[in-house]
């Protein structure tokens, strides 16, 4: 009887053990996944054609859904993101909450001045090379916002100043953050 106990004991111990060991091997995978999916999204919504200076786009991963939040221009580009992430393998649901800017002739005379004010100002041309600007100009009826990054607090007040000085914005929210590169 005794042994009887003993190999039961022994049996339930190592059911247990593997029913642990499989959980485990599960979540890791399942991290791998997430990560995999989160090196993806952002590669394809880099790749989008229309992805441009005066649009940000960001993106959360929650297990196998992805949350695309934002301010574009085109109404295109909010749906061309949207159907790229859900094209990507692993991806069970997109929600897409990019907001369509809404068209003023005013704003996009704002855009412009913003631009050539930071990207033009000689200790700030840096960001203007490459394809991708890391600063993301964002004006909706007036105000402005700045996303993306920069090398340096200098670097974020100095655009911040050039941002703050340009005739027809209402106010202007800085978000730049500092990567040191």
């Amino acid at each position: 009887m005794k042994n009887r106990l003993m190999i039961l004991f022994a049996a339930l111990l190592a059911l247990s053990i593997l029913g642990v060991a499989q959980d485990a091997q599960r979540a890791e995978a399942s991290a791998r996944a997430q990560e995999r999916i989160t090196r993806e999204v952002r590669h394809e919504l880099l790749m989008l054609p229309y992805f441009g200076v005066f649009d940000y786009i960001a993106y959360k991963v929650d297990g196998y859904n992805v949350t695309l939040l934002g301010q574009v221009v085109k109404p295109t580009l909010k749906s061309d993101a949207g159907n790229v992430v859900k094209r990507i393998e692993g991806v069970e649901k997109v929600d897409n909450q990019i907001e369509v800017l809404p068209p003023s002739p005013m704003d996009d005379g704002l855009r412009r001045r913003l631009f050539r004010a930071i990207y033009q100002y000689p200790p700030l041309q840096k960001y203007e090379l490459g394809v991708q600007k890391p600063i993301r100009i964002i004006v909706k009826n007036g105000r402005v916002t700045l996303e993306g990054v920069v090398d340096s607090e200098a670097d974020k007040n100095l655009v911040n100043i050039r941002a703050n000085g340009v005739s027809g914005a209402f106010s202007v929210t800085n978000n730049l953050q500092v990567v040191k590169p």
